[in-house]
């Protein structure tokens, strides 16, 4: 017998036994929607629903916020007897959605943690991660995607592809992860499935096509009609737990049907060669080779089917859910590749077997008041409890505890988990992204892509006392989110953290407070700049340095140059170190302590300290003692020639600029305009709905003008407006705008002193 562990810092862990009772009050299976059952409070999600038998789904749920993730994850752990009532998100009875398990969470109504989860479907076993929807989680929508075998892109029905939903198709295209689309929200006033999926194809250049059609919108929504099986589909019962397939197509949507399903085959035909010979031969696929053509092609990220319902009024899940397993890959069926270090880091399929050695990837860190809890997917192999593994990158060997699966903030035990599946575990002192195995192999999977930080806060704790408790939160954070970065100031002797956002560095500033008991003193958020130039500049720099005794001595020769962003783009990198040295004026044992160097001059630029991009340095010759040069002379020689360098060639301040979008009703738009134009914002586009209500405005706005703009937003439209914004990329300052930061850095530099 498993047994159930909720997770409750700092106080007592209340055991839930996870029996069979309740089965015999089963009329079917355990899933809501296919029968009705009075209890699935104590249904035993053990080892007997994942055998090798079963199908298996690992599947993330990500889109913009507020489109309904978290509402949708709900409906779906009701409907397949994971939980046995609903909660809402911002429900008037408190209690929040399952998967918001964080009190921050629920307070605040957003999703901040991924947070996973496991259920049942028909005969089928889905692992869930839900994701945030605001850009300064996005590492949490990172994480899941790199680690996961396909995806549901929730789309709101009126606001359609949003600037988050850009950002979770860049992830999901990154990791090659099959999606499903689903348009949700249906029921609410304004909505417009085939404006969103104009705008998956328009936006996104997806090849999506809609499988479904709804069966009336706005306050009329009550269900959606099959186009593949050409069945109605409606929701019945209080919850929408009833599920009533019928052939009875409305009327007035049989020739509309006609018209989408035929939609739908051309769009397929676009991609997969058996439809396409149909299509061109005037015969019509049958439902099987619909079926069997859409899942190839979801699997090969060529095709997106679109489903339709509303998440909130119980509309369209269990579809969705039928979907989900029709069209997502198995894990085996996913090709995922890891790195041989032996070779080189040749790239090695993984067969995803169970009995084959270990592969599992740590994805994601967790404290708890057990430990760390770390967070596995298994691509190949099987983890055993009591085992022992190894991690590939330090080669440290562990011996398994505990393995558990997770629901939100409750845990199941288990003994073993094998290939495909996510699960948990106590006791093993990593970092993200470390590979396992079993000792027999030297192969690592591939990191995830970590975006650069945008914004950047000192803090301080409000007493002495409470520094102990202050570094303590700061390790455990910066550990479990790569995004947070931590530093101390070598002049000012601050505690400096940077993000992604001011509401991600709130979140953790608020963290500290309730977990760790800190009060935090912050100053004024600042705004990461960078720095670069603008023309090539020649350097020609000796170092000599006599004390008596060895001394120092180097001399170096080159040119530095601006790199364009295609050839960032092409290296993977923000800045280029060529030896173009002939002979051995320069022995060829100083060429790295001359790239240490150059790496000593980028870190801190010249106008305004900050991190140096864009530039190309080209060593052509040097000199060196046969006594007093070493790796330090050269290095500092290289550091000194290319801050010189850097001077005289037309160094410019980089500021990031993000991409904003406002959401606001019709009668403001002049007024937010203005203000969006005063903060010296760029406006690209400004979009009416199609009933003439709203109002969407796209614009580039510098961050270092952003600040304040939800308290400007929210009184200049009496509440109604809202914003969202994401980092874009950094461009040069206004020439006033620098001299007065370099000033201002001069200053503090001087104050310092």
């Amino acid at each position: 017998m498993s047994s159930l562990f909720r997770l409750l810092p700092g106080k007592a862990v209340r055991v839930l036994p996870s029996n069979n009772a309740g089965l015999n009050k089963l009329s079917l299976c355990g899933n809501r929607g296919i029968l009705s059952t009075s209890t699935t409070a104590n249904l035993n999600f053990g080892s007997r629903y994942f055998s090798s038998k079963t199908k298996h789904r690992n599947i993330g749920i990500s889109a913009h916020i507020d489109s309904g993730k978290t509402t949708l994850t709900e409906r779906i752990l009701f409907y397949t007897g994971r939980i046995n009532s609903i909660h809402d998100v911002r429900g008037k009875d408190g209690v929040g959605a399952k998967m918001d398990s964080m009190e921050l969470e629920r307070e605040k109504g957003i999703t901040i943690q991924s947070a996973a989860t496991f259920c049942q479907w028909k005969d089928s076993h889905i692992n869930i991660i839900d994701t945030p929807g605001h850009v300064d989680f996005t590492i949490e929508v990172e994480r899941a995607l790199r680690v996961l075998d396909g995806g549901v892109l929730v789309l709101c029905g009126v606001s359609g592809v949003q600037s988050q939903s850009l950002t979770v198709d860049r992830q999901m295209k990154r990791y090659n992860v099959p999606r499903v689309a689903f348009v949700n929200k249906l029921d609410r006033t304004a909505s417009n499935p085939w404006k969103v999926i104009n705008d998956l194809r328009s936006q996104l250049k997806l090849n999506a096509a809609a499988v479904q059609i709804p069966i009336g919108l706005e306050g009329e929504h009550a269900g959606v009609v099959d186009l593949i099986d050409q069945k109605a589909i409606t929701f019945t019962g209080e919850k929408g737990e009833n599920v009533v397939v019928s052939d009875d197509i409305p009327e007035e949507l049989k020739e509309f049907m006609e018209e989408k399903r035929t939609e739908l085959i051309e769009k397929l035909a676009d991609a997969d060669d058996e439809i396409a010979e149909l299509f061109l031969m005037e015969e019509t696929p049958s439902v099987e080779e619909i079926k069997a053509a859409i899942r190839r092609q979801t699997i090969a990220c060529n095709f997106v089917p679109v489903f339709m319902g509303s998440a909130f009024k119980n509309k369209g899940v269990q579809a969705l859910l039928d979907g989900v397993m029709e069209y997502l890959p198995e894990p085996f069926e996913k090709q995922n590749y890891a790195l041989d270090r032996s070779k080189g880091e040749e790239p090695v399929l993984v067969s995803g077997k169970p009995e084959d050695s270990l592969i599992a990837l740590a994805f994601k860190l967790e404290e708890t008041p057990f430990g760390q809890l770390t967070y596995m997917r298994i691509y190949q192999g099987m983890l055993k409890k009591g085992n022992q593994i190894v991690n590939v990158n330090d080669g440290k060997k562990i011996k398994l505890a505990r393995i558990v699966r997770m629901h939100s903030d409750d845990m199941e035990e288990i003994t073993e988990a094998a290939a495909g599946e996510v699960v948990a575990m106590f006791g093993i002192d990593c970092r993200s992204m470390d590979t396992f195995s079993d000792g027999d192999m030297n192969l690592a999977m591939s990191s995830m892509f970590v975006p650069d930080a945008v914004m950047s806060l000192a803090i301080k704790p409000a007493n002495s006392k409470m520094q102990a408790n202050f570094g303590k939160a700061l390790a455990k954070f910066s550990k479990e989110d790569p995004t947070l970065r931590v530093k101390v100031d070598n002049e000012t002797k601050e505690t400096i953290i940077s993000g992604m956002g001011e509401l991600h560095l709130e979140v953790y500033i608020e963290r500290m407070k309730r977990e760790y008991e800190v009060d935090v003193i912050s100053g004024q958020p600042n705004v990461n700049y960078k720095e670069t130039i603008s023309s090539r500049s020649e350097f020609d720099w000796l170092h000599k340095k006599q004390t008596g005794g060895s001394g120092q001595y180097a001399k170096v020769t080159g040119y530095i140059e601006p790199m364009t962003e295609d050839e960032q783009k092409e290296l993977g990198k923000t800045n280029e170190f060529v030896n173009e040295c002939i002979g051995t004026n320069i022995p060829p044992e100083y060429y790295s302590s001359c790239e240490k160097g150059t790496n000593d001059a980028f870190a801190e630029g010249s106008l305004v300290g900050s991190e140096v991009e864009g530039v190309r340095v080209v060593l052509k010759d040097g000199a060196s003692h046969a006594v007093d040069s070493s790796d330090m002379a050269f290095r500092i020689c290289m550091a000194h020639a290319i801050r010189d360098a850097m001077k005289k060639a037309k160094p410019s301040v980089l500021e990031p600029v993000m991409s904003v979008e406002v959401e606001i009703p019709a009668e403001f738009q002049g007024t937010v305009v203005a203000g969006i134009n005063r903060r010296m914002g760029l406006i690209n586009s400004s979009d009416m709905s199609d009933d003439g209500s709203s109002v969407k405005v796209m614009a580039e706005v510098p961050l270092a003008n952003m600040f304040g703009y939800s308290t400007e937003l929210r009184s200049n439209t009496q509440g109604k407006g809202e914003f969202t914004m994401e980092y874009l990329r950094h461009l040069s300052v206004m020439k006033n705008v620098q001299e007065e930061l370099t000033k201002k850095f001069k200053e503090e530099k001087e104050n310092v002193a």
